[in-house]
């Protein structure tokens, strides 16, 4: 069974294309959205999702979130003793992912498609990838987010050619992707973004509103208080939605402070941030050659677009009325799943081509005369960003040196004017004959295709000799061994049981809120006990009443707990 996933900065969640439709896959708590949230007890026990993030707000130093924004790094997140990379923790994640697909479907999940922010670079892509191996799937292919969010709009089924905007803000990455729609192909024109902008960064702006307002050092908080904090900023950022003014109210240090705050400062403090999402805009517009008035639809896709700032910013720009028919948590997974149906050659899904673009400018580093001498460093484009892929490109370049014997060809990927600032993704090395500067002449051929695989092919016009390599970042290269071992330690993690999660989630929301609110604590404790003496006993129907018991009470407290902090 092939399923599709959204491996979000914020949530994650799976779907497949079944009996002719698209189904999203609810987790083991029956809900369609897992946060991208991993905490470890003491006992080691790994905890994912929904009771990784009530786990979090208990022990924030054994638990990772917004780990998606690292990939393809050496970043390394310390939980308890143990320490994982942003690859492996996402690798948790897929595989509780998978885990849950495969209880619900009742068969074996083997492969996948994983959505990417469009603007992912060559080594999140491969990152991505090996974090789903890691995770025991086979990783058929890395589709764009907003080509995803495309399909799930069913733009694929359109009767008339068009061309759309798709505007994916998540919780921490921001894409835009233009796409056009011309019979049974749809093309990408173009891409751009920015992998460290999200709602993430909206929801920490009204954090330091807050600070600079009750006039509290961030850094005089303890993390719990600070976690604490950061909930209530989020609460208060999502109550915009069906409310024009807010009033924020936290408990520090035995001590409650507020700031009231309307919609339009709280827009006029996200000024510098909207500003962020206009450029990306502007540049993929002017990379496929478009206007304003050019686009026929604009798509909101992504968790933070329901921010009415967001809307309105999309609205005043476009000066029309974006489309919302998608719910924009779940746009990308559908979009996923129909790929998925379309590389089982389901008879539902109507055919069709789907092209895509080179996010980033490939090229190398050359030797250039600068007017005055020769001067090292030099980028020298080979594929321009948002060229349509599959793509093969050749430059020739020469010598730079007298009795130059070896020419070493840096394989880099970015748009920088010097060779140092852009990501460097492998090296080739070949041997010329020595001889005066300028005489041997050496071809460089990128070939880049859909799976973000490339091709280097470095030929000796002179000799013959012909080196071809297909590009591994070294940070990401591992021996076959290596790549068993993570997978063993990873394995042998002790996951939380499926059957038991429903239960320590209300566990975790208890102990939380016990120590969130004083003056509940004997009604909270007496559930809380009552709960745990039914799990004692193992009576799965006193434990299922015993747990809903506990769940209304907990509901009941946290419902007027966050009405404090909203109103």
């Amino acid at each position: 069974m092939i399923i599709g996933i959204d491996l979000g900065t914020t949530n994650s969640l799976a779907a497949c294309f079944k009996d002719g439709n698209v189904e999203i896959i609810p987790n083991r708590l029956g809900k369609k959205l897992t946060p991208s949230i991993v905490s470890i007890d003491e006992d080691g026990t790994v905890y994912v999702g929904e009771t990784a993030k009530e786990r979090a707000m208990l022990h924030p130093l054994e638990s990772a979130r917004v780990f998606k924004r690292s990939m393809g790094t050496n970043k390394e997140f310390q939980l308890g003793n143990q320490t994982f990379t942003a690859e492996e923790l996402s690798s948790l994640v897929l595989r509780s992912l998978k885990e849950d697909a495969e209880a619900y479907l009742n068969e074996e999940v083997t492969e996948a498609i994983i959505s990417v922010p469009a603007y992912f670079n060559d080594l999140q892509r491969k990152t991505t990838k090996q974090a789903g191996e890691l995770a025991g799937l086979k990783v058929s292919r890395i589709i764009n987010e907003p080509t995803a969010a495309a399909l799930a709009y069913g733009m694929h089924q359109q009767a008339k050619d068009s061309r759309y905007l798709v505007f994916d803000l998540g919780g921490g990455t921001f894409d835009v992707s233009i796409l056009e729609l011309y019979g049974s192909i749809m093309e990408v024109h173009a891409i751009a973004g920015d992998n460290f902008i999200g709602g993430e960064d909206f929801t920490a702006l009204l954090c330091s509103m807050f600070f600079e307002h009750t006039q509290i050092a961030p850094e005089s908080l303890d993390l719990r208080t600070l976690h604490e904090v950061i909930k209530t900023a989020e609460a208060c950022k999502c109550a915009f939605s069906d409310q024009h003014e807010i009033t924020m109210s936290c408990t520090i240090h035995n001590q409650t402070y507020k700031m009231n705050l309307t919609l339009e400062e709280y827009e006029d403090a996200c000024a510098p941030l909207l500003e962020k999402l206009r450029r990306p805009i502007e540049r993929s517009l002017k990379d496929a050659h478009l206007g304003l008035s050019d686009i026929d639809q604009i798509v909101l896709v992504g968790g933070a677009t329901r921010l009415p700032i967001v809307q309105r910013f999309v609205e005043r720009l476009f000066n029309r009325t974006p489309e919302k028919l998608v719910d924009p948590d779940y746009a990308v997974v559908l979009g996923a799943a129909i790929q998925c149906g379309m590389k089982e050659r389901q008879k539902e899904i109507q055919e069709i081509i789907l092209t895509d673009v080179c996010p980033y400018t490939l090229g190398t580093e050359v030797v250039v005369n600068n007017g005055f001498f020769e001067e090292r460093g030099h980028y020298l484009p080979i594929i321009e960003r948002n060229t349509v892929i599959p793509v093969s490109r050749t430059q020739t370049v020469y010598t730079a040196y007298d009795n130059q014997t070896q020419v070493n060809i840096k394989v880099l990927q970015g748009e920088s004017r010097m060779a140092h600032h852009n990501l460097y993704l492998g090296e080739v090395e070949v041997p010329v004959p020595a001889g005066p500067k300028g005489k041997e002449a050496i071809s460089i051929t990128y070939t880049y295709d859909i799976n973000s695989l490339l091709e280097v092919e470095v030929f000796v016009h002179s000799t013959g000799v012909r080196k071809i390599i297909m590009i591994q970042n070294e940070i990401t290269r591992i021996s076959d061994e290596e790549a068993k071992e993570r997978m063993k330690k990873l394995q042998y993690l002790k996951q939380n049981p499926r059957f038991d999660e429903v239960n320590r989630l209300q566990i975790l929301r208890g102990e939380r809120l016990y120590e969130e609110i004083p003056e509940m604590r004997n009604e909270i404790d007496n559930a809380m006990m009552n709960f745990e003496q039914a799990l004692l006993k193992q009576d799965r129907l006193k434990i299922e009443q015993s747990r809903k018991q506990l769940t209304k009470l907990l509901d009941k407290i946290e419902f007027h707990l966050n009405q404090d902090h909203q109103l």
